[in-house]
């Protein structure tokens, strides 16, 4: 690795503290007497050696000034000493452990918190599984990594300082011997540690991408075996596998090199204090009490750097945690609130395009381009035209799902950007051809149009939406168990749920987003009567793939990626014969193909 690249990592690693380390903030009480336990568990292990050295010389030197008085009560004072450290560890064993998982929490609470306000379009380019690793894979090693990582850089520091200064008291020369190989012990292990840290993040993207596929076939598993494709699933999926395997063996021989090092110099450094000593000891430059003083106090520091050596692969892991977590909360909120922005309340539902223009990106072009367009409160607007002319776009800029790139959208001749976005949101419906229900029963997913809703208005909201009656049929009613998706229910089943859903919100404004194409003819008919029913005394967008479901629309816009070609009614629009016509034609005349 270049000194650059050196450098670039120790720079990446201070910035992941400093995003780090403010998860500490709330427990700093508990931290201080975590640490403050680290340190009594210090003591047992540095007293030991003296009191050794103290009984050796006692013995050696004047036999008589030992006795069995002062060994006892030597030996009293250490086993207090080791209650002292037992009950230390205790503490730091269950009530530290406790702050790393609160941290953990804390730090999954706010990257999903931070999911939540992630504009579509990040979502456009990640896979669900990447995220599910990074918020539950990812932060699994955060608990021991906060908990143990200032506990293991303090005991160290005090065991090698302490160390250092008794040894010097004791030989300086023979310390110094010792001191001058730790470099290069630092030096290889942290080769090492760096490629372990490059693996550990390659290992987490794999495992990401293996749970993208898992996600993804698993899924779609009736669409894979309506295609009888489940070899060609196993095909991929082994791919991954393998890929992930690839990665770890390699990430394995990483630790394996670093462990290696470490106990390679560790061993150097032990057997140079026996002979060197030994050698000092025959020509009478330390004392046989000092020597056996000397090996505890060097057993006990490099006791101290094999733990923070050990500690190093867990150091790794968490900051590789930490790492992806930061990439997440990296991401830039995109389309949040405004400086000011204040409610939108008792919404008329008049909606104005204002030179409006939006591209996804610039290498793209515009999906839109200079859009102009007055609907007033209460209008009926349809959206017909070929497919990729920017009709669901146009409308998902009202909610701002999306930012327009250009121009302005007014409602009630307000601009959307000075509300709030949960206010402006609050105050549309959208119906969409891909219903989405969570897992959970009919009444728990008619009532998330309206959190907190009585079972009286839940049932309310499925009457209009002309699903009450299907409901009940089912095995538990409104208690009855949906399943994944909802794939107990039919398509035109979990679409009236979805219109329930948005009766129970009761929005002045609607978005009906192609609401009916993927239903069969019987299913068409009975949403869209609910449909209708719906749309009454509301602002409405329907984008439409069956022409002869809005003909009674106050207002057709045919749109292509010209923008908007023609506009008026049915009738109007057929007159003209112009791209309406051709496209009403089509689809009268084979409508299965328009």
């Amino acid at each position: 690795m270049s000194d650059t690249q050196k450098k670039h990592s120790f720079q990446q690693t201070i910035r992941l503290f400093s995003k780090f380390f403010p998860y500490f903030r709330p427990y700093w009480k508990t931290m201080s007497l975590d640490l403050f336990c680290a340190s009594l568990t210090t003591v047992c292990d540095l007293v030991l050696p003296m009191i050794v050295r103290y009984i050796t010389s006692a013995g050696s030197e004047n036999l008589a000034s030992l006795t069995i008085q002062r060994v006892l009560l030597l030996g009293t004072m250490y086993l207090f000493l080791r209650v002292l450290d037992a009950a230390a560890n205790y503490y730091m064993q269950s009530i530290g452990h406790v702050m790393g998982t609160r941290i953990e929490t804390d730090m999954r609470r706010d990257m999903f918190a931070h999911l939540q306000e992630l504009p579509n379009s990040y979502y456009d380019e990640t896979k669900i599984g990447q995220i599910m690793s990074r918020i539950t894979t990812d932060l699994f090693d955060i608990t021991e990594f906060a908990h143990h990582m200032p506990e293991e850089f303090l005991i160290t520091s005090i065991k090698i300082i302490v160390a250092f200064v008794v040894l010097c008291g004791m030989n300086v020369s023979l310390t110094v011997i010792i001191f001058v190989i730790l470099p290069f012990m630092v030096y290889f292990s942290n080769k090492f540690s760096l490629r372990m840290r490059k693996s550990f993040k390659d290992s987490r993207h794999a495992l990401g991408e293996l749970n993208a596929r898992v996600e993804d076939s698993l899924s779609g598993i009736r669409v894979v075996k309506s295609f009888a494709n489940e070899e060609l699933e196993k095909e991929k999926f082994a791919q991954d596998n393998h890929s992930y395997f690839r990665i770890k063996k390699g990430m394995y021989r990483n630790m394996a090199g670093f462990h290696s090092v470490t106990r390679l110099f560790d061993g150097l450094m032990y057997i140079a204090v026996v002979v060197i000593g030994a050698i000092y000891m025959i020509h009478g430059a330390i004392t046989g009490p000092d020597f056996v003083a000397y090996l505890l106090y060097v057993q006990t520091l490099l006791t101290s750097i094999r733990r923070i050596v050990e500690f190093m692969e867990q150091f790794q892991r968490g900051i590789t945690g930490i790492e992806r977590f930061a990439e997440v909360m990296d991401e830039p909120v995109t389309i949040q609130d405004v400086e000011g922005a204040r409610e939108l309340r008792d919404v008329r539902g008049a909606i104005d395009f204002e030179h409006v223009s939006f591209h996804y990106s610039q290498e793209q072009g515009n999906v839109l381009s200079d859009i102009n367009l007055h609907v007033s409160a209460g209008q009926s607007v349809a959206l017909v035209g070929p497919s990729g002319g920017g009709k669901t776009t146009l409308c998902n800029l009202i909610p701002r799902f999306y930012e327009a790139t250009g121009g302005n959208i007014y409602v009630d001749g307000q601009n959307i950007r000075d509300f709030t976005l949960h206010s402006l949101r609050n105050c549309i419906g959208m119906v969409q051809q891909d219903v989405y229900l969570f897992s959970g029963t009919v009444a728990e997913n008619i009532r998330y149009g309206k959190p907190g809703a009585t079972q009286e208005d839940v049932i309310k909201a499925a009457k209009l939406a002309g699903a009450h009656d299907f409901i009940m049929a089912l095995e538990n009613g409104y208690d009855t168990y949906v399943g994944e998706h909802g794939v107990k229910l039919s398509g035109g089943q979990k679409q009236r749920i979805s219109i329930a859903r948005v009766f129970l919100k009761n929005p002045p404004i609607l978005i009906l987003d192609e609401a009916t194409s993927a239903l069969d003819n019987e299913s068409e008919h009975l949403v869209q009567q609910s449909l209708e029913r719906l749309m009454k005394g509301r602002t409405t967008f329907t984008i439409a793939h069956r022409l002869t479901t809005i003909q009674n629309a106050n207002v057709i816009l045919v749109l292509t990626d010209e923008g908007i070609v023609e506009q008026g009614t049915h009738r109007q629009l057929m007159e003209k014969q112009g791209l309406y016509y051709s496209l009403y034609r089509m689809y009268a005349t084979n409508p299965q193909q328009a």
